[in-house]
Parts: C-alpha cells; sequence; structure tokens
C-alpha cells in the first residue's frame, strides 16, 4: 500500500483538521475518503489504521498471531511486563493468574462494595451543588478498584496520590513524543515515583502481613517477584480505573443531555428497585440501563483505539497490505461510527441495543475480542450497572449545558467535564 495522498485530499484534511483540530476528526476525514485501511500521512509517525468488522476480526482474532503488542513508547515505559503490554507465553501466564479476580462468579462478592464507595462518594454532595461527574466518577472507580482486587480501603491515600494517578495517565496519553520519541518529558518523575513507592509499600506489608486472599495475594502466592506484582497492580490500576471513569461520565452525559432518555430510565429504576438498592450485579436492572450503558460505549468507546505492531504481512482485501514492521492501529471508535453499520451513528439512540437486534459480528468491540479480549469487560460493566443505577436512586441530575469534547487520554474522555447539579431524592441511602 502507499502512504501517499492526492494533493485534493491533503487540502481538504488540511483544511477540515485546522477548522476542528482534532485527531479523532482527522480520523474521520481519512476514513470517510480513503476507506477502512489507510495510513495518517504526519512526520515521523504514519501509521496504518483500520476499521470495521472486517479487519478488527483479523486483527483480533484470525491474523491476531501476526501483531504484538508490546512497543516502544511510554505506556511501556511506565508499565514495563504489565499483562497489557506482553505477548505470547508471559501474557498466558500473567491472564491465568489475573482472570479469576475478574470472572463472573467473583462478581456478587463485589456487590456490596460497589455500592458502598458510591455512597461514601456521593453523601458529600449538597443539594443544589455542581458536580463534575468526570471527577467524581474517578473517586468512585478508584475507591473500587483498590478495595476489590487490593483490599485497600483508598480513601485517605486518595488525596496524597490523586495527581500522580494523573500524571500517569497523562504520561502514557498521546503526545508529541508520538513525532519525537526521545522528548524531554519533565514533571514526571517525581509523582511516578510516588506511585510506585505506594505499591511497594503495598507489596512489602501483604508480604509481611496475612492473607486477604484477593488478587494481590493470588499473585504473591504464585511466586512473582515484587516488580511483576508491581507492574500488573499499575496496570489493573490504571487501566481499570480509567476505563470505568470514562465509561461513568460519558453515561451521565449522553443522559444529561437527553432529559427524556434519563426520566424514562429513572422511572424504571423506581419501578425496578424502589427504595432499595441492587443485591446483585445483574438480573434486576430495566433493559433500558444496559442499553444505555451500551450506547455509551459505542458512541465513545473508553480505549477507543488498539495499537499494535505487525510481524507478519496481513492483507486486508482489495489489495491492501500491511507489511510487517508497520505500526498499526484498529479504531474501535472508527468501527462504531461506521454509517454503513449503524444508522445515524452520531447519535445517542439507546434502542439499537434493545433485546433480540442483530449487528454483523465485531462490529462492536469495546472490550475488544478473541484471546485477549478485556478481561475486566464483566467487571466493568457491573460497576457501571450499579453506580449508575444508585446514584440516579440517591439523586437527580441537571445537566448545567457546558460543552464537551472527546479527549484522547489514555482513554476517550469529556473534557472539560461532565458538571451537573445535584439534587438528593426522597429515597434514603440507608440500604448502603
Amino acid at each position: 500500500m502507499t502512504s501517499l495522498l492526492d494533493p485534493e485530499t491533503v487540502f481538504y484534511v488540511l483544511h477540515s483538521y485546522g477548522q476542528e483540530r482534532s485527531f479523532l476528526f482527522l480520523m474521520r476525514i481519512l476514513y470517510d475518503r480513503l476507506g477502512k485501511v489507510f495510513q495518517i500521512p504526519l512526520p515521523s509517525f504514519q501509521p496504518y489504521v483500520v476499521a470495521g468488522p472486517d479487519a478488527n476480526r483479523k486483527v483480533l482474532v484470525t491474523e491476531q498471531g501476526k501483531v504484538r503488542w508490546r512497543n516502544t513508547d511510554p505506556v511501556t515505559d511506565l508499565l514495563r511486563h504489565g499483562i497489557l503490554i506482553t505477548d505470547g507465553s508471559e501474557h498466558d501466564h500473567y491472564r491465568e493468574l489475573m482472570e479469576p479476580a475478574l470472572s463472573h462468579k467473583e462478581l456478587p462478592n463485589y456487590t456490596s462494595m460497589m455500592l458502598q464507595q458510591t455512597s461514601r462518594v456521593s453523601q458529600k454532595w449538597l443539594d443544589g451543588q455542581v458536580v463534575d461527574m468526570l471527577v467524581e466518577g474517578r473517586k468512585i472507580a478508584l475507591l473500587i478498584i483498590m478495595q476489590a482486587l487490593f483490599s485497600v480501603d483508598f480513601q485517605e491515600e486518595m488525596p496524597r496520590l490523586w495527581t500522580p494517578i494523573l500524571k500517569s495517565i497523562e504520561f502514557i496519553s498521546p503526545g508529541f513524543w508520538i513525532l519525537w520519541r526521545n522528548i524531554p518529558r519533565p514533571g514526571y518523575k517525581k509523582n511516578l515515583e510516588a506511585l510506585d513507592n505506594f505499591l511497594y509499600e503495598l507489596i512489602s506489608t501483604r508480604r509481611a502481613g496475612e492473607s486477604k486472599m484477593d488478587l494481590l495475594d493470588h499473585l504473591i502466592r504464585a511466586g512473582l517477584d515484587d516488580d511483576q506484582i508491581r507492574d500488573q497492580m499499575l496496570t489493573m490500576l490504571i487501566a481499570g480505573h480509567d476505563t470505568s471513569t470514562a465509561l461513568l461520565a460519558w453515561s451521565f452525559y449522553l443522559l444529561g443531555s437527553n432529559p427524556n432518555i434519563m426520566t424514562s430510565l429513572v422511572a424504571q429504576l423506581d419501578e425496578s428497585l424502589g427504595v432499595h438498592a441492587p443485591s446483585s450485579p445483574a438480573g434486576w436492572q430495566p433493559h433500558l440501563l444496559d442499553e444505555v450503558i451500551k450506547e455509551a460505549l459505542r458512541l465513545y468507546p473508553p480505549i477507543h483505539i488498539g495499537n499494535r505492531m505487525v510481524t507478519e504481512d496481513i492483507d486486508f482485501g482489495d489489495g491492501r497490505n500491511v507489511q510487517a514492521g508497520e505500526r498499526l492501529f484498529y479504531s474501535i471508535y472508527l468501527s462504531h461510527r461506521d454509517k454503513s453499520i449503524w444508522e445515524f451513528p452520531d447519535e445517542f439512540r439507546p434502542e439499537r441495543f434493545e433485546h433480540g437486534r442483530k449487528m454483523p459480528p465485531f462490529a462492536f468491540v469495546p472490550f475488544g475480542g478473541g484471546p485477549r479480549a478485556c478481561m475486566g469487560a464483566a467487571f466493568g460493566q457491573a460497576e457501571a450497572r450499579l453506580v449508575i443505577a444508585r446514584l440516579l436512586q440517591t439523586f437527580s441530575f441537571q445537566w448545567t449545558g457546558k460543552k464537551v469534547h472527546a479527549h484522547m487520554g489514555a482513554t476517550l474522555e469529556p473534557r472539560p467535564g461532565v458538571f451537573m447539579r445535584v439534587t438528593r431524592r426522597l429515597i434514603s441511602d440507608r440500604d448502603n
């Protein structure tokens, strides 16, 4: 495949990008004009981008042996040998150790804790206060992931580690390092060391203390050394909470900007639950709740792009061949807005996920697919279901109307935030 664009396309791309200043918008333009396989024409950075069900299937399943996850970038610098950026037997070993803690059968054990952490954050809200659901969702997600996987009450540590966590996310977010790999990146070292020190202290304390029967214990019992455990803990901390943060924030933005749908959902939750908190991760929810969550994942998938290195040539059909040695992105965001699959693809329409509706395989891939599908998918959806339901039970939310844009960080998140005016409802928090 050639990486050159015709002059007309170059002019159109530059003109359109100059108006929007959005990398996502740039990819939409290239996708619309060049098709489902194209190359980004930037200096020193010309990855191939693929999208659509057929391409997704190749990258995730049929040709997944021809790509590797590990790369030379800040993600690898930060996570080192975390499960997300390892390949082959190393990855398989970590997955075998870690997957059980996030399995379906474990979800009921987390239900009460997820509701309690939701209440700990929301009970501090005052009637009429404007809260940022991007920030509040992050607080909830951090409390949940740290308690579920490491048995840590993160409430007291959160103020001290809030900035280090945000800095770690910023460190691996797209930036000038994409074009210039060795560009100096001041301002990170102190914060990343603070996060490392916290994790190593947790490991040391657990080795010397009592068993908690959680993921951290399991990694220790498996014989991993402190560095290997740190890598998996940091991977789960960053990936596990940041994806949930984005999903919660986008869900409230979409509900707030579509008040008729939020009103219907609140009514259905009240009918389903009354004043009682959910007693399980699933089985009680109205269909609309899961439809809202899926539609939020479609429009704004937290992990919106998959990054791979091609190790053997891959043929995507019609003469579109990506050669070994190239960087390859498969775009979940573009796949989820493919006009040939999704009617009115840019609109929030939860009903498109009504029970029984079919879509092509690999058209909807918010958690990837194949042998390396996200092992936290069930956990994340259960968390979103419980948190959103309980917050809508206990508070009324009114969107302030402040516009947001999709920011490409480590995840796709709404910036500058999702500002909602909250008012406590008559339903109490007593069941928490």
